[in-house]
């Protein structure tokens, strides 16, 4: 058994890695300045990974081209031919002067052909496509561009007949070169790798940054009300307002007076995204019964007419006007209408000053506010290189293959990326590099790799689910400050996902990450001030409303970003910012408790080898803490230099132990490894449930006995904390007596005697041989443990 779990944990582990990083180019050079240089850094922004060079195609335009003597006219496409691989262009009606300005990309380790070929077809509406000319090119003189050269300039080219021997009529302007992923045109090209892809499928394996919509929190002060009528006029009425914006809605609290005119002065915290679609409705509600509430008066008001806040001042506050429900409408005078209406008195601003939370503050990748003039200079740069992943596990079917189409993304702050998507491969190769600017070094930074499900073909995942969702493949988390500045991480990372069945490992994600110090001055007074804007500090939200602008958050970010071309999916947006970290799991319980009892590991060895001296198990030991403590209570001055002196000594023995890699996904720390499998599936389970009867009935069961545990060490804490309570109290007037009586003496003896006596015989006391102690409890703790609580009065 030993020889079979060993591996599984060594897969689980961060392994080093040595990639060829940096530009390569022909004839065995690094490209730097102006020529081949053999220095082991070029000056590039492509050097965190490796080279990949492609054959470039670009099609512009033609002209002149002839028509059909059948039709008399032309509907031109370009196909371009290399090898196995073909590429077409769009085609155009009736236009013998088209416009294409298409490129194409065809991966060198692929190419198996000496020769280029570009076709100009018309197509056929009923027969096959008819010829117009072509364009061949020998690979061996096609050129190459190193950036940042000028792109090249395409050139007109003769179209030839089947033979190459004569000119035909028509004109077609190309340009091809050898070049790298680093070139402008790779991220829009059609790639040959992907050539199987057709239709809307082909927008979805582009590489593609996203930015997140500038989110701002809409602060809504409800003041009063006045000239508030309900329907029924013999009855005052007793009102609240609801607030919608979008998809949100928060109501005040129901006026606690029947009066036309009630007051609120409650504050509704939403979250709006810029460009400010939506609008602020407010509706003026009475409370008729419990279970019906009638509409008053709405109003609707865009966002942009509100006031923009940068610091915690007050913005003046308006009334408003509203319609009347049922009302106006059918009347002619609306003057009237309007002096009699019911007004609502707010105080509305856009909150600039905070920072809107749409992920885990544990996993935050952005502290800066929503206002860009509060923006500080960046202290730094992350690079990261994404290089490929290996090993990866088939995640759907096409018809009776197995395949996995993957690509990754990043998130950093309002940056995301999206690598272009590998077809049908189980260790991709993407080597892209991306580039964001620090503001926090104490920040953390995403990636995730996907399975793509939207490529148009008949695709079926594995995993049986009927919904088409980019599947999951794993997860990589890097905190900045935990990365040496300047120093290049090369490392594979397990993909590890937890499943219904248990862990397992997708495969392992190859990164490069540098991460370069621009101010170290800079950072290090970030160290010393608050992580998030002052505004959270000055006026801070309640833990619930932060728990709901930040779900609210996160939704708008999932539907803006999904609208992108290529969409960034919900599914992939959620589960990079953990929209489900707040939801109810026993093996999250069960490790974070495990967490807090490593935390209390030091301090139980502490007292363990304190107890070892106490009963002198080593006698030296003893002797030398003896001398120790007379030592300190000679010289009391030297207590706190000896103990930050200790911590210093510390922490230089723990640098030669310091961690070489970034930290990743710990699998024991996640109590991944044994959790029982009920207990995953209720992890998965959907909120509300959708299991049977007999399985929440078990489950239900099991939180009460785990929640009944917690109560009894609650409980006991409390009956602690009450005992120190009762000494003074008088509960039990004997105890209390005595007590009092003691501290009398006490108070008499440590006036009259020095500390130092003091310190020194209790310290005599404490460490003295077990000779001259006894197995039973001491007085104070048997004192103790005989004073009441209030667990006698509980029912």
């Amino acid at each position: 058994m030993k020889s079979q779990a060993a591996p599984n944990q060594e897969d689980y582990k961060l392994k080093d890695t040595k990639p060829q990083l940096g530009e390569r180019w022909p004839h065995g050079g690094l490209r730097g300045g102006g020529g081949w240089i053999s220095s082991d850094r070029a000056t590039s922004t492509y050097d965190l990974v490796e080279q990949m060079f492609y054959l470039y195609v670009r099609v512009e335009k033609a002209k002149d081209l002839p028509t059909n003597p059948v039709t008399g006219s032309c509907d031109p496409y370009v196909q371009v031919k290399l090898g196995n691989y073909k590429g077409k262009t769009k085609h155009f009606e009736k236009k013998t002067n088209p416009e294409w300005k298409e490129v194409f990309a065809f991966a060198k380790e692929k190419i198996q052909s000496s020769v280029l070929e570009v076709y100009v077809k018309d197509k056929g509406k009923v027969a096959r496509d008819d010829y117009i000319g072509k364009v061949v090119f020998d690979m061996h003189e096609v050129p190459t561009r190193v950036p940042p050269d000028s792109p090249l300039a395409p050139q007109w080219y003769r179209l030839e007949d089947r033979r190459q021997d004569t000119k035909v009529r028509g004109e077609v302007m190309l340009a091809v070169w050898m070049g790298t992923q680093a070139d402008e045109a790779f991220p829009e090209a059609w790639h040959s790798d992907a050539a199987s892809v057709h239709g809307e499928g082909v927008f979805s394996i582009r590489s593609k940054v996203y930015v997140s919509p500038k989110l701002w929190y809409l602060r809504v002060n409800v003041i009063e009300a006045q000239d508030v009528e309900p329907h029924d006029r013999s009855q005052p009425p007793q009102a609240f307002v609801k607030a919608h914006v979008g998809n949100q809605t928060l109501k005040t609290k129901v006026s606690p007076t029947r009066t036309a005119n009630p007051m609120w002065n409650e504050d509704l915290v939403f979250v709006a995204a810029e460009p400010f679609e939506e609008q602020l409705v407010l509706t003026v509600e009475n409370k008729v019964s419990a279970a019906k509430d009638e509409h008053v008066g709405k109003i609707s008001l865009p966002l942009t007419i509100f006031e923009r806040r940068l610091d915690h001042r007050p913005v003046h506050s308006r009334w408003f006007n509203l319609e009347k429900f049922g009302f106006g409408a059918l009347e002619g005078d609306k003057r009237h209408e309007h002096k009699f209406s019911t007004r609502v008195h707010l105080r509305v601003c856009l909150e600039g000053a905070y920072h809107v939370l749409d992920e885990s503050t544990l996993y935050i990748s952005d502290v800066r506010p929503t206002a860009r003039q509060l923006w500080k200079h960046p202290i730094g740069i992350l690079e990261v290189g994404i290089l490929s992943a290996q090993g990866l596990l088939p995640m759907k079917n096409k018809g009776d293959k197995a395949t996995t189409d993957a690509y990754c993304i990043a998130k950093y702050g309002q940056k995301w990326v999206r690598t272009r998507t590998i077809i049908e491969s189980y260790s991709p190769k993407w080597n892209e590099q991306y580039t964001w600017e620090v503001y926090d070094p104490c920040t953390v930074i995403t990636l995730g790799v996907f399975d793509n499900c939207h490529l148009g073909g008949n695709e079926k995942p594995i995993s049986g689910s009927g919904a088409k969702n980019d599947s999951r493949i794993g997860k990589v988390r890097i905190r900045l400050s935990t990365l040496e500045m300047d120093r290049i991480y090369t490392n594979s990372y397990p993909l590890l996902v937890l499943q219904p069945s248990g862990l397992k490992k997708m495969g392992e994600l190859q990164l490069a990450v540098r991460f370069t110090c621009l101010s170290l001055t800079n950072i290090i007074y970030l160290y010393g001030h608050p992580l998030l804007p002052k505004m959270h500090y000055l006026h801070p939200f309640t833990v619930n409303q932060l728990d709901s602008l930040r779900y609210q958050a996160m939704n708008i970010v999932a539907v803006r970003l999904g609208r992108a071309e290529p969409p960034l999916r919900k599914e992939v947006v959620e589960y990079m910012l953990d929209v489900d970290s707040h939801m109810w799991s026993m093996r999250r319980s069960k490790a974070n408790f495990f967490r807090i009892v490593s935390l209390f590991s030091g301090l139980i060895s502490m007292s363990r080898w304190l107890g070892e001296v106490r009963h002198w198990k080593n006698p030296i030991t003893t002797v030398l803490v003896h001398f120790l403590f007379f030592l300190l209570i000679c010289y009391p001055e030297l207590i706190l230099s000896t103990i930050f002196l200790y911590m210093f000594l510390i922490g230089l023995w723990n640098f030669r132990f310091r961690p070489r890699h970034p930290p990743h996904m710990d699998t024991k720390l996640s109590w991944a490894e044994v959790v029982h499998p009920d207990e995953m599936d209720e992890e998965f389970d959907t909120f509300p449930t959708s299991k049977a009867q007999d399985v929440v009935r078990m489950r239900y069961d099991r939180l009460r006995s785990v929640a009944g545990r917690i109560q009894t060490v609650v409980g006991d804490i409390a009956t602690q904390g009450e005992r120190f309570q009762a000494v003074l109290s008088w509960r039990d007037p004997r105890a209390s007596s005595l007590f009092l009586f003691l501290c009398l003496i006490a108070a008499v003896v440590l006036y009259v005697t020095p500390f130092k006596m003091i310190a020194l015989a209790a310290g005599i006391v404490w460490l003295r041989h077990p000779r001259f102690r006894s197995k039973l409890p001491s007085i104070p703790s048997n004192f103790f443990r005989r004073l009441p609580s209030r667990a006698d009065s509980m029912l």
